[in-house]
């Protein structure tokens, strides 16, 4: 077994803990900057030099051989070239989600797989569970703070079936309990809550850096009044409120939020709060923890990482791409992904949904699986304001 070792404490455990079960554990670290560097220093990342070597330390103490895999490029083409696609064109992706999908478990499972190993550990707080019908369940972890089948939600029954995470059944406090009790000095190396591959955690001045300066208008959504000006429509995202910089409060004094963002014009539309009221989404890319849907489906979505689940009712639609297909990728049934797009009828409405996440569909604590999000209906703001009789 490979267990992909981040230099964290999570991951470290997790290895000592698939070895302290009687698999033959080879750790692996993912060198996954051209230039380790340029990302992040100091002990909050997963791909710095210092990260590698707590990992090896780690490996070192639970007694595994251990080595480093460069990933950069992949990385790099997969990921932080994504990133910035999204950006580019109005949308917001989720980077680590991708890094999962693309790297992790895709990329390394492969190469694990024709190595000869038999499957992935990591450090990601999810249960896998095999079900009577001998499919691999993927649910929720028993400490709901640190659940991260969120950005576990783009994997693919055969993924699965070669995925371990010993961690789903414990809870962190716990965790960090026995590194100490181990000796792994990573016991109390802080969380990593940033994006690995931008240095200084400055998102807006990284992708201007990368997509160069831009311009564009701040309009109001009710008027189409021009409000001021901005240095490039990827600085903001849909539901954002702080650092719009507009100077000319509204006449009622409530605060401005971001409803639209316009890329080939670079227009940034603002406009309140409850305008920002969803209750549909259309996603497209969809994949499949296991059996593709049939029928309606009831029950919940969330919609970003550790955000709240929404009661929704969700709808697979078949496409060639041909007709009404908005655009999904080929693929089929066997591999947990689908050529058609998904309908989602939010029970609970939400705010601040922006095109580019992801939406991940459970079924009580189980992970059926995901979509990327490419169109929103919003609640009419009247239906919102009016008292109900």
């Amino acid at each position: 077994m490979l267990a992909a070792m981040s230099g964290g404490v999570d991951s470290a455990v997790a290895a000592a803990r698939a070895a302290e079960a009687g698999h033959e554990v080879t750790g692996i670290h993912l060198a996954l900057s051209r230039n380790p560097q340029s990302y992040r220093t100091g002990a909050r990342g997963c791909c710095t030099i210092e990260d590698a070597n707590g990992a090896r330390r780690a490996a070192d103490v639970i007694g595994i051989p251990f080595y480093v895999w460069d990933m950069s490029d992949r990385f790099h083409d997969d990921v932080v070239e994504d990133f910035l696609d999204e950006y580019a064109a109005g949308r917001t992706p989720n980077p680590c989600l991708r890094c999962n999908e693309k790297i992790k478990f895709a990329a390394v499972l492969d190469r694990a797989l024709a190595l000869g190993f038999d499957a992935v550990a990591t450090g990601h707080y999810a249960r896998l569970v095999t079900s009577e019908d001998g499919l691999v369940e993927m649910r929720r972890a028993v400490d709901m703070g640190k659940d991260q089948s969120y950005v576990l939600g783009v994997l693919t029954q055969e993924q699965l079936a070669h995925a371990l995470f010993p961690l789903g059944d414990s809870r962190k406090p716990d965790v960090r309990i026995e590194a100490d009790r181990r000796g792994l000095s990573v016991a109390q190396k802080p969380d990593s809550h940033d994006i690995c591959f931008i240095g200084d955690g400055d998102t807006v001045g990284w992708l201007r850096e990368k997509l160069g300066a831009g311009s564009g208008e701040i309009v109001d959504h009710a008027t189409g009044e021009v409000l001021g000006n901005h240095a490039g429509a990827f600085g903001f995202t849909v539901g954002q409120r702080r650092g719009l910089r507009i100077g000319r409060p509204t006449e009622d004094g409530r605060p401005r939020y971001v409803l639209d963002i316009e890329p080939v014009s670079g227009t940034v539309t603002v406009g309140p709060r409850e305008v920002l009221l969803v209750d549909g989404l259309s996603g497209i890319r969809p994949r499949w923890c296991g059996k593709v849907p049939t029928g309606p489906l009831h029950g919940t979505v969330q919609l970003r990482a550790h955000g709240a689940e929404h009661r929704a009712v969700v709808r697979v639609e078949r496409g060639d791409g041909a007709g009404g297909d908005p655009g999904g990728d080929p693929g089929g049934e066997a591999a947990g992904v689908d050529g058609g797009w998904v309908e989602i009828d939010l029970l609970d409405p939400a705010q601040g949904v922006a095109a580019g996440q992801a939406a991940v569909v459970y079924e009580g604590s189980r992970v059926v699986g995901s979509c990327t999000i490419s169109a929103t209906r919003r609640v009419p703001v009247l239906a919102t304001t009016q008292p109900q009789a």
